[in-house]
């Protein structure tokens, strides 16, 4: 395994997150860490937590910079982290090969959840909270009860390490995207296979689907974004015009807008509907590894290795903001749910919050 295909941020022994409005740094929240591979926003109330090479989870008040608990037990480096829909619950994922459930307010460890053989990359909720979801490098994808931690359904078929996982928000429906070039459909409650989508001539490195549910977007290595019906299966268009990988891709709240980063430099928005091609954002001048809609989907982020975040009007594709402060590559950014906060974060050892 490649220690390099990971999503990690290094760190050089602190961790400080920065809290700033209009570039002005207003605080800093140290703890002794590693490399931080994931951050998440409690989709409730104002937790911020933060998963690290050090093997621990690490959570903090977003608004007064307070740690309010330091979560341990992993045994090795912390690889996703992900809170349930109603706050309560968050999963963590490590490349010890298990799944930790901890309370999400108390930091208390409630349940590990064993059986994959290789590291776990992504875990994700169902909707409804009820189903959680993780996909590994040992090639599966395996279903949890959220509460009890019973393990419900290992689904396999890939050839390949499954990097991403998505639920559809409206229909049973799970989607994987795997280093196979392919992506798979799946019933999300009772682990059947529904669709194999191929297609694409390189490794599918982001999934996801519309807020209707109807439409689900791939990014791959070959340099495309194809749209699938994600209740059919049925290829409906191949987004062409990024000249290099396709890192990322993400709807906007109400699904009529895809916006893609890639290593070409750019952005690239799209009619989600009809793939017709709408603004390419420039500016960076280096990979865009990621991008994010603001929850009332007039403003999109991205993250990019020239080491800044960049602001846009998600429908005129505009440049509105360019927010420096980071010294180095910035590979992952994220809104708060009420839209006011933006998190980054850095290779330079930081999580800015913007």
């Amino acid at each position: 395994m490649n220690r390099c295909d990971c999503l990690v941020l290094f760190l050089n022994g602190n961790l400080n997150v920065s809290l700033t409005k209009a570039g002005k740094h207003k605080r800093t929240l140290i703890g002794r860490t590693d490399a931080v591979n994931s951050v998440a926003f409690c989709p409730i109330g104002r937790t911020l937590a933060i998963g690290s090479d050090d093997r621990t989870i690490r959570l903090w008040d977003a608004k007064t910079g307070e740690h309010k608990h330091t979560l341990t037990g992993h045994t090795s480096y912390i690889l996703s982290v992900s809170f349930g829909p109603d706050g309560n619950i968050l999963a963590s994922g490590s490349w010890d090969n298990t799944i930790r459930l901890w309370d999400a307010k108390t930091g208390e460890h409630k349940r590990t959840l064993t059986g994959h053989t290789d590291a776990v990359y992504s875990v994700a909720f169902s909707p409804d909270g009820k189903t959680l979801t993780s996909g590994s490098d040992d090639r599966t994808i395996r279903l949890w009860d959220a509460k009890t931690g019973e393990h419900k359904h290992t689904l396999t078929g890939h050839t390949s390490r499954v990097f991403s996982v998505a639920f559809s928000l409206v229909e049973n429906t799970l989607a994987s995207g795997s280093w196979d070039n392919t992506i798979r459909l799946w019933d999300a409650k009772t682990g059947e296979h529904k669709h194999t989508l191929i297609g694409h001539t390189d490794a599918v490195r982001s999934v996801s689907f519309s807020p209707d549910g109807n439409i689900l977007a791939s990014g791959s290595w070959d340099n495309t974004i194809r749209l699938w019906d994600a209740k059919t299966g049925e290829h409906k268009h191949t987004l062409i015009g990024h000249t290099d990988a396709v890192r990322s891709v993400s709807f906007s709240p109400d699904g009529n807008i895809l916006a893609s980063g890639s290593w070409d430099n750019t952005i690239r928005l799209w009619d989600a509907k009809t793939g017709e091609h709408k603004h390419i954002l420039t500016g960076h001048t280096s990979p865009v590894w990621s991008v994010a809609f603001s929850p009332d989907g007039n403003t999109l982020a991205s993250g990019s290795w020239d080491n800044t975040i960049r602001l846009w009007d998600a429908k005129t594709g505009e440049h509105k903001h360019t927010l420096t402060g980071h010294t180095d590559v910035v590979r992952s950014v994220a809104f708060s749910p009420d839209g006011n906060t933006l998190a980054s974060g850095s290779e330079d050892g930081t999580v800015l919050l913007w």
